[in-house]
């Protein structure tokens, strides 16, 4: 085959340092979440969407056939950080988590994990960040260790 075709999305859980709330404003919130989108979309992953709440995002993409999942996070935190320190005072110690979770997702499940990154206010109104992705890594039976998740 002379040609190389992929079609892996992924579903990408992180944030802030200490999941300190500080994504409140919701126009700068939003302007966070294009931002993402189009450096995903710059590193050949575009994403179908991005969303969260004041203390995390998620984003769906596809991820691209030249990139690693740890060097698209890696420059998805590294750019949108630098972006939102220029965003006023109350972001200049503004940090990501050090780690991130990620989930594949089939092409049958697409639209169901738009609908419910696009619900996470009302999610949240009822579950905390820690029990939505200990959910999240149960559901995918990924085993993790709470001393080093939560950092």
């Amino acid at each position: 085959m002379p040609q190389s075709l992929s079609a892996v999305y992924i579903h990408l859980v992180f944030s802030t340092k200490e999941r300190r709330p500080l994504l409140r404003d919701k126009k700068v919130r939003e302007a966070l979440h294009a931002q993402l989108g189009g450096v995903s979309k710059t590193l050949e992953c575009p994403s179908l969407l991005v969303g969260g709440v004041e203390d995390h995002v998620h984003i769906l993409a596809r991820l691209g056939r030249t990139i690693t999942q740890a060097d698209w996070v890696k420059e998805l935190k590294r750019v949108s950080n630098g972006w939102l320190k220029e965003q006023g005072r109350d972001y200049a110690g503004f940090d990501w988590q050090g780690g991130y979770a990620d989930f594949g997702v089939s092409q049958s499940n697409l639209e169901q994990v738009k609908q419910y990154i696009a619900g996470q206010e009302e999610h949240h109104r009822k579950m905390s960040f820690q029990d939505e992705l200990r959910a999240l890594l149960r559901k995918h039976e990924i085993e993790w260790d709470e001393k080093y998740v939560w950092d």
